[in-house]
């Protein structure tokens, strides 16, 4: 059998071991056990006769490795140049925020010994690690490699030496950022920390119908945001279930591929926002705060940190980041009646300055957008364009007659109810 690789792993696990950057590559649980399997291998003890401890110990850490690509689902050398370009490290951390020029000579030359070490393991394929296994542990049974074809076509696959990468790939962290804003579009803000959403659950952009102004002036705000030019912090208000929160969610599934990341903060992270704003500053890609269904009590002082975010303070405002937020409630604080000053009162002097204060909180929104309850036309709109995408069989007239009496016998005409009466059609003509 003659070794597909000319490295030895007498000479590789060393040289992994003196990763200066990129150590977190190898962190995840492809990495560590592709680690131990180089660890039996490079053990004087590996190479015994078959069927010893030494040598059924490194058949159990191939499988091990070959398990972990097989749940990642990805080939090795794919799985190796996502984890370059996804690492949050010194080198691509300074990469967003500065030119390769001013970075230290030390660290760029730390980056290309890392960049030539890794390539040297990109080369071992998963054929390399099965000769080297089955000449360690002599086993009779020939060892299945774990095949995949490289699906991506990142630059690095082309690159013969690694080390003269490097430009390139600043570029790529300075465009795309790493770490898991790299990795994940959705983002949830709990307990001080930016969760991921693996699966975020958004309508298309196109089937949100029958608010065609709202929709255009909302979609032209967010691509001037990921264009790098002023945004405008925007305000959703109107009737339940008019797709104010769907619209907002649709752009992620539009814009995503251009950097748009969407970070969902409830009422009780809305006193952390100017500490999310400061995380978010320096990232490549552009954020929208989403907030739904915001209002606020009477006596609900949160709304000073929304208010910081809105106005700016001291600090120049983030140019990445805006705040979409929904409510049914135009005026997103509560006022009531006894509130309003009357002459014989001898309470605050300058109570109308408190009273005006509440009600203009809403005008702090540079861009204010209303949806009105669903007239029956622009619900039947819905219904027929969600009936269309859906490849429903069902005559015109029947459709709408249906569609009105669930409306009737529901929630009333909105976007909700029209989605709710589809999904229904699509379960009942799927059983028959």
């Amino acid at each position: 059998m003659v070794p597909p690789h000319t490295i030895s792993t007498r000479l590789l696990y060393p040289q992994i071991a003196s990763l200066l950057i990129f150590q977190g590559v190898l962190t995840d649980p492809v990495g560590q056990a592709f680690l131990a399997l180089l660890d039996s291998l490079y053990s004087d003890q590996a190479a015994q006769s078959s069927g010893s401890t030494a040598s059924i110990q490194c058949l159990q850490r191939y499988a091990q490795w070959f398990h972990a690509l097989a749940i990642a689902d990805v080939s090795w050398q794919d799985w190796l140049v996502g984890r370059i370009l996804q690492d949050e490290n010194p080198f691509s951390r300074q990469a967003q925020v500065k030119s390769v020029e001013n970075m230290s000579p030390a660290l760029k030359e730390a980056v290309r010994q890392d960049l030539g070490i890794l390539h040297q393991v990109y080369l071992c394929d998963p054929e390399t690690i099965c000769y080297w296994v089955s000449v360690a542990t002599q086993v009779a049974t020939p060892l299945t490699p774990w095949q995949r074809s490289p699906e991506t076509d990142a630059f690095l696959h082309s690159h013969a030496a690694w080390p003269d990468s490097l430009e390139q790939l600043a570029g790529h962290y300075h465009r795309h950022g790493a770490g898991l804003l790299s990795q994940y579009g959705a983002f949830r803000w709990t307990e001080n920390t930016l969760r991921p959403v693996a699966d975020p659950e958004y309508l298309p952009l196109e089937d949100i119908v029958g608010y065609t102004e709202q929709k255009t002036a909302l979609t032209r705000n967010t691509e001037a945001l990921l264009a790098g030019l002023p945004a405008l912090n925007v305000l959703l208000y109107g009737s339940r279930g008019s797709g104010k929160s769907s619209l907002v969610k649709a752009l992620l599934g539009a814009y995503q591929d251009q950097g748009l990341r969407l970070i969902e903060v409830d009422k009780t992270g809305l006193r952390d926002l100017p500490q999310i704003v400061e995380t978010l500053r320096h990232q490549p890609q552009k954020f929208i705060i989403f907030v739904d269904d915001l209002s606020f009590e009477e006596d609900d002082e949160v709304f000073k940190s929304l208010k910081v975010v809105l106005e700016g303070s001291i600090r120049a405002k983030a140019a990445n980041v805006v705040v979409y937020a929904t409510s049914n409630r135009r005026h997103l604080v509560r006022e009531f009646f006894e509130e309003r000053p009357r002459p014989s009162e001898a309470a605050e002097i300058h109570q109308w300055d408190t009273v005006q204060e509440k009600l203009s909180f809403s005008d702090r929104f540079g861009l204010t957008l209303t949806f009105a309850p669903a007239n029956q036309s622009t619900y039947l709109e819905i219904v027929h364009h969600l009936a269309q995408r859906a490849r429903l069989n069902l005559d015109s007239a029947d459709l709408e007659f249906q569609a009105k009496q669930w409306a009737t016998r529901h929630n009333g005409r909105s976007g909700r109810t029209a989605r709710q009466f589809i999904d229904f059609l699509i379960a009942e003509q799927a059983l028959g």
